[in-house]
């Protein structure tokens, strides 16, 4: 029998120690599961992605003495270990899997495909290796994929056709929507091709703009799922395969099915998890955000509150003269649900100061987008100082809408340590504020109920840097925004392509446009997590001086 047990950690990027304390934990639990193998997901010694940290040799060399440090612990007649992590092989870095058993390591494999798009540049700092052959292991015909490996066919044929029994996949592979499905699609072609189960574990944990999670599975050689572990939660399960009659590997002892999770509840989770890993692997004392009684910062503040707790969130109202009865009464509901601190700043000093500063420059001109800028920069300005002071990092609350149309002030709105929202269209706002107020998944550090008022959700969104303001003034509905940007970015269609789907070409074109003269802007922007297809950040990257006509 061969019993394996599926290990998702949530490793920290250079963590090295911390990392290796992880897996001796994982490895403890297989032990009381009676486990014979302990899979982990790719380079979960280094933490994933590493990015130009391989290229230290000093981080190579304590990689390198963390293996032989865990290939000692197999000494104890316990489980061993297949453990992801780079090193030098044949005078190349490589992206590798090691099988640590007896004391030694026993076996080391090579990642063939090394991903070059979207999130990924691997082959920057990592050499292919050539196509695998299984690894032997008490009795056993192990086939490692590593992450990439298994997208394509070539790497699961040639194990296959060398001897493999068992697929067996360590993933670092980041959340986006619906990826689940394709993972699990991939998957069972591979199985298709190649008749043989398959073991499947990936990373847990946010890491700058990527979030893993988790979610690892087995499937049979029928493609029948025998196990799933749960997303955002951190877990290790074993489960044991016999050799039929007909020679093939077939599962005896399935593990556990988590449920699956609803889009909205992932996206909202993917968030949560983010925003959370990031404060706390970066020793952040808490978080600090600009509530204004809008949806936006809404959300903003219940995700920060379910990430962290409401003794880390801060927040505060900073308004103006255009600043609504309403906005003071939601925002301080939306406090008040949350059991968040709120303090309330006044901007209007600040913007006297400033009319008073450049009165002689602006003499003659009527006020315009100048002023508004200037009260966003004010609060922009008040949120720093405060967090130069307290120490909280000052959470930005702008989504994909904004930040695709340049719906944002620079220095103003848009400043900020972490952008939650940064990956999140606004009808996805909508859609997710809702779900939260009906829902609280397990682990949330927030209340039960509702998070804000419902009139925060109903109400049409606007800045208030001016009497009356709409966001619909400067843009379009919204639902039709979202559907047109989801066309430009995430599929990278044309103008003619949207208009031949039943888009408004005067449209189209101007919110093409707003996108393009856009990008200077989200150059500058701070980091948040990746929910889509194609995030903004180093996943898409256009030109800012770019003559390109359509």
């Amino acid at each position: 029998m061969l019993a394996l047990a599926l290990a998702q950690i949530n490793p920290t990027v250079g963590d090295i120690a911390g990392n290796l304390a992880l897996i001796r934990k994982a490895r403890a639990e297989a032990a009381t599961q009676k486990a014979d193998l302990v899979v982990l997901p790719e380079l979960c010694l280094s933490g994933y992605p590493p990015e130009d940290l391989v290229l230290k040799p000093a981080f190579l060399a304590a990689c390198r003495k963390a293996i032989e440090d865990l290939a000692q612990d197999t000494l104890d007649g316990g489980p061993a270990l297949l453990v992801g992590t780079p090193m030098e092989v044949d005078g190349a870095r490589r992206n590798v899997v090691v099988l640590l058993d007896a004391g030694e390591i026993q076996a080391v494999r090579l990642k063939h495909d090394l991903p070059n798009y979207g999130v990924f540049d691997e082959k920057r700092v990592f050499s292919p290796g050539p196509l695998p052959g299984p690894i032997s292991f008490r009795g056993y015909r192990l086939g490692v994929l590593i992450c990439e490996d298994l997208w394509k066919p070539d790497v699961a044929e040639a194990l296959a056709e060398t001897g493999a029994e068992i697929l067996i996949v360590p993933n670092g592979s980041p959340f986006e929507d619906d990826k689940g499905d394709e993972r699990l699609s991939i998957a069972v072609s591979r199985i298709f091709e190649t008749g043989l189960p398959l073991v499947y574990v990936n990373q847990l944990g946010g890491q700058d703009e990527l979030v893993f999670d988790g979610a690892s599975f087995a499937l049979d050689n029928n493609r029948k799922l025998v196990c799933r572990l749960p997303s955002w939660a951190p877990a290790v399960a074993t489960i044991s395969f016999e050799r039929s009659s007909e020679d093939k590997l077939v599962c005896t002892t399935p593990g556990p099915i988590a449920p699956e999770q609803s889009d909205d509840e992932q996206l909202y989770q993917a968030m949560v998890f983010g925003l959370g890993d990031y404060v706390r692997k970066n020793r952040f004392p808490g978080v600090i955000l600009g509530l204004s009684g809008g949806i936006d910062s809404a959300i903003a503040a219940a995700i920060a509150v379910d990430a962290l707790g409401a003794d880390m969130v801060r927040a505060v109202m900073m308004p103006s003269p255009y600043t609504s009865q309403e906005s003071l009464e939601d925002a301080a509901a939306c406090a008040k649900f949350l059991g968040i601190r709120l303090d309330e700043i006044s901007i209007e000093p600040a913007m006297a100061a400033f009319d008073g500063m450049l009165a002689p420059l602006f003499e003659g001109r009527a006020a315009d987008i100048t002023e508004e800028n200037i009260q966003s920069r004010a609060r922009g300005l008040t949120l720093m100082a405060l967090s130069n002071k307290l120490g909280h990092m000052v959470l930005s609350t702008g989504n994909k809408s904004e930040m695709s149309c340049g719906y944002a002030t620079l220095y103003g709105d848009m400043c900020g340590g972490y952008a939650v929202l940064k990956d999140l269209y606004k009808t996805k706002v909508f859609d997710l504020s809702r779900w939260r107020n009906e829902n609280r998944a397990e682990g949330f550090k927030g209340p039960k109920g509702p998070v804000m008022p419902e009139r925060v959700i109903t109400k049409p969104p606007s800045a208030e840097l001016r009497p009356d303001q709409k966001d619909e003034d400067s843009l379009p509905p919204y639902d039709r925004l979202d559907a047109i940007l989801k066309g430009l970015v995430e599929r990278e269609k044309s103008v003619a392509e949207l208009v031949a789907a039943g888009e408004d070409e005067a449209t189209v074109r101007r919110v093409r446009q707003m996108l393009d003269r856009a990008e200077y802007k989200r150059r500058q922007a701070p980091p948040g997590v990746k929910l889509t297809r194609r995030a903004f950040g180093k996943e898409r990257r256009y030109p800012i001086t770019n003559g390109y006509p359509g």
